[in-house]
């Protein structure tokens, strides 16, 4: 069986690097060479670990006090984020973690610029915040919606081109960049 580093590899994406889903197969469910009951004890074992560090990690983080932790998972629906904030998070303290589930804007939410319903979710130093969605559907579903775009109250001077969408993606790249160097740490799972 192919060790937990070289799967976690077929998945990582390394940041300025180009990616093209046509090069991952999505039904790919493990090594078929190795029995699903197996391959089942594995996965247990492994996220067994890493629930333990994690509820270690995290009350460090807690005493700390100075660093929180923002965990990003965007993906399409049944995608799998519900299970892995179930799973992954199983063994930490709910006092402290946040989960944050984003859905459509609110009328509030459209009054304020597209980063906004996101900056007053973050999560407090000491803590783990989890966005199940996030900004990215800002230049994802939006993209690919244009009539989401009409319903987000844009000025009428604003042209949606491709300096609109760069633009967005400078603003959500400065916001990480911002955060961390201010003391959280950003995770990020597509």
């Amino acid at each position: 069986m192919r060790s937990i580093d070289d799967i976690l590899d077929d998945c990582r994406v390394e940041p300025g690097k180009k990616f093209d889903l046509g090069d991952r197969d999505p039904t790919w469910a493990g090594d078929k060479s190795v029995s699903k009951d197996e391959r089942k004890r594995f996965a247990e074992s492994v996220l067994s670990q890493d629930v333990a560090a994690l509820a270690d990690a995290q009350e460090l983080l807690y005493a700390a006090d100075t660093w929180s932790v923002l965990v990003v998972l965007q993906a399409m629906d049944a995608a799998g984020k519900d299970g892995t904030i179930k799973h992954v998070m199983s063994g930490v303290n709910p006092q402290g973690c946040q989960v944050h589930s984003f859905k459509q804007p609110s009328a509030e939410e459209i009054d304020h610029t597209f980063l906004w319903r996101y900056a007053k979710a973050l999560p407090e130093r000491g803590r783990i915040g989890i966005f199940n969605r996030s900004y990215y559907e800002d230049v994802l579903v939006v993209k690919v919606h244009a009539d989401t775009l009409a319903a987000l109250k844009m000025p009428e001077t604003t042209k949606i081109d491709r300096d609109f969408w760069t633009a967005r993606y400078d603003d959500i790249n400065n916001l990480e960049r911002h955060l961390v160097r201010n003391g959280t740490l950003v995770f990020r799972r597509a």
